[in-house]
């Protein structure tokens, strides 16, 4: 009885794009409470617009040792790793965001001042994660190639705005961030950016149950 009860209480869990707000994520999260059996997926956008990234990525790391997280990479993570060995995208990163970062951080610090734990975690985010029956990514997707052939502009870039998506072959349904507004559900693929980091909402979704979870930037919950 208590293997079955364990296997009921698993979840998949996605959350969408943070961009700074950890007030939010740690609400989001004690409101979801994730045990040691559940997954989940962080859409990407960790960074860059709100008030403490740093909070946000120090939040993530210590998820990790409560349930199975698997973090994606978004384009503003892409921009601040670009950051590392490159004037000019540290420039363009500054200029998209990246200046709340690193303000993050303390008030006159520098990009040198973020710890490597941080730069670990980031390079260490996936593109994408797929099970039997969802394809998790930050963005878009091309709809007739597999997911490991997909460039990073489609991935992390392409807003829905630009190319709205046709159901992927594998008949998988695709959960994306990136696009903010309300929640998208198309049927083969789902949007849950509702605009944190623009006055918006975070969210979160079980993607089996579609049960939503939902806070403000400063972290009060709005029930469903």
């Amino acid at each position: 009885m208590a293997e079955e009860n364990s296997k009921v209480s698993v979840r998949l869990i996605a959350i969408g794009d943070i961009h700074g707000h950890s007030l939010a994520l740690q609400a989001l999260l004690n409101h979801i409470s994730p045990g040691k059996g559940d997954v989940i997926v962080t859409l990407g956008d960790y960074i860059n617009r709100g008030p403490d990234s740093r909070g946000v990525l120090e939040t993530l790391l210590g998820l990790q040792e409560q349930c199975h997280l698997i973090p994606i990479l978004g384009n503003h993570e892409e921009m601040m790793l670009d950051s590392r060995d490159d004037r000019h995208a540290e420039q363009r990163w500054r200029f998209h965001g990246g200046e709340a970062t690193i303000q993050s951080y303390g008030g006159n610090s520098g990009i040198e001042q973020i710890p490597q734990t941080h730069w670990d975690f980031l390079s260490q985010c996936r593109s994408y994660y797929e099970t039997e029956d969802f394809i998790f990514t930050h963005a878009n997707y091309c709809w007739y190639s597999a997911l490991n052939d997909q460039p990073s502009s489609l991935l992390r870039w392409l807003s829905l705005e630009e190319s709205t998506p046709r159901p992927h072959v594998s008949g998988k349904t695709v959960i994306l961030g990136h696009t903010p507004g309300s929640v998208r559900d198309e049927g083969f693929y789902r949007c849950i950016d509702t605009g944190c980091g623009f006055e918006g909402i975070l969210t979160a979704m079980d993607v089996e149950s579609k049960r939503v979870w939902q806070v403000t930037e400063t972290g009060e919950i709005l029930e469903a």
